[in-house]
């Protein structure tokens, strides 16, 4: 397996599962992304970017989305792709943020709805494992 630039990374595996499951999925994907768009994503990537930045990781946010950005690309529609992106994004920023892609999906809309900035940007993609496991996933 080709060691990433993110694998040192507290959340690489689930980074990777992001990134798989973008490229054979990407229309559950764009369906996540639309769910979600009413939620304060904007805020909350914008938190996420600078708790990267703050972090100093800013050479492991670019490589993840340099990465998945480009293998998202041609495997998927812009807002599949940015409901990635986003999912990435929270997984580099949050060390602590992996149990909620592992979560049910009524418990992390709850979550959402009180403005939590992880929760926010992985609400698509526990909606997308969730519905392509029928249960939460286990990465």
């Amino acid at each position: 397996m080709t060691q990433t630039a993110w694998a040192h990374l507290p959340n690489a595996k689930h980074i990777d599962g992001v990134i798989d499951s973008l490229k054979t999925h990407p229309k559950k994907w764009n369906a996540a992304c639309d769910a979600a768009y009413d939620m304060a994503w904007y805020a909350a990537r914008t938190a996420a970017c600078t708790a990267a930045n703050n972090a100093a990781r800013t050479a492991a946010y670019n490589a993840v989305w340099d990465a998945a950005r480009y293998n998202a690309w041609y495997a998927a529609w812009d807002a599949a792709r940015n409901a990635a992106d986003d999912a990435i994004l929270a997984l580099v920023a949050y060390d602590d943020c992996a149990y909620m892609i592992e979560s049910e999906i009524g418990e992390l809309k709850i979550i959402a709805a009180f403005g939590d900035t992880r929760a926010i940007l992985l609400l698509p993609a526990c909606n997308v494992y969730n519905e392509l496991t029928n249960a939460p996933i286990a990465v």
